[in-house]
């Protein structure tokens, strides 16, 4: 029996299908870091890579298309051709920075090292700050940028600051207040008033890479979005946005800058 009108989707005025394949070609791809670490579901119990769906909810909502970028054999041609077929990166968060990486030898709180993942985004940062490609670094990205500009990262706050309000444990987000500095990247987006952010760390940046402006901080001063001048968009916040979907504005404006990037 031949479909009614109302039941064929070819049937649909050419106006709905030509606003439907416009919105999908003007859709920016972006690539987004995984972790790569023993997980179990069901009767597995593997090493595999995943991510916390709110990373890539945030991105979709935002009018992007998510892919996943697993931890590999890193090199500059692996990860040049993994940014020929993106338009945006994100470097998401998780396990410490290798100490080795910026010179210090690891305190007893430091994760042992993903030296994978840490060569991985590095050349993938390293690739995407050479070519212009829009990237947003959160929470361990922020750092990866930092020490992959020649950066270091203090490896414990509590012993900077004096409290543990940084990272409660438990997996249990905490709340502070950042300032983003006026004419900033990060100003422009969330506003430049105090902005409650969820944050998850024990580590933060400690000496700012020289190619690196830091763009917010916390009331103490620890170091909480930098910026990198002379691309499109090269953004990195050490705290959480995408745990809190009913502000993407951070995501949006990565999406936007790889979608603008794309023409």
């Amino acid at each position: 029996m031949a479909l009614s009108g109302s039941e064929d989707p070819t049937s649909q005025a050419p106006s709905a299908l030509a606003s439907r394949d416009n919105h999908s070609s003007s859709a920016p791809i972006i690539g987004l870091t995984t972790y790569l670490e023993q997980a179990r579901t069901g009767v597995w119990d593997v090493p595999a890579a995943f991510l916390p769906r709110v990373y890539f909810d945030a991105v979709t909502r935002s009018g992007g298309i998510a892919v996943l970028l697993p931890p590999q054999p890193a090199s500059e041609e692996i990860a040049s051709r993994v940014l020929d077929r993106i338009d945006g990166l994100i470097v998401t968060g998780g396990k410490d920075v290798d100490p080795a990486r910026y010179g210090q030898e690891p305190h007893e709180t430091t994760d042992a090292p993903r030296t994978d993942r840490d060569a991985w985004e590095t050349a993938l940062l390293t690739a995407a700050i050479e070519r212009g490609l829009p990237f947003l670094g959160i929470c361990r990205g922020a750092q990866v940028l930092n020490v992959a500009l020649g950066g270091t990262l203090h490896q414990h706050l509590p012993e900077v600051i004096g409290s543990n309000r940084y990272q409660l444990g438990g997996g249990r987000f905490s709340t502070v207040g950042v300032l983003a500095e006026p004419g900033s990247a990060v100003g422009a987006m969330v506003g430049t008033a105090e902005l409650p952010v969820e944050v998850y760390h024990h580590q933060a940046i400690d000496r700012v890479a020289d190619r690196l402006r830091v763009t917010a901080r916390s009331d103490d001063g620890v170091v909480e979005a930098v910026e990198l001048d002379g691309v499109p968009f090269g953004v990195a916040v050490q705290w959480h946005p995408e745990q809190t979907l009913d502000d993407l504005r951070l995501f949006q404006g990565l999406v936007d800058a790889a979608r603008e990037a794309m023409k």
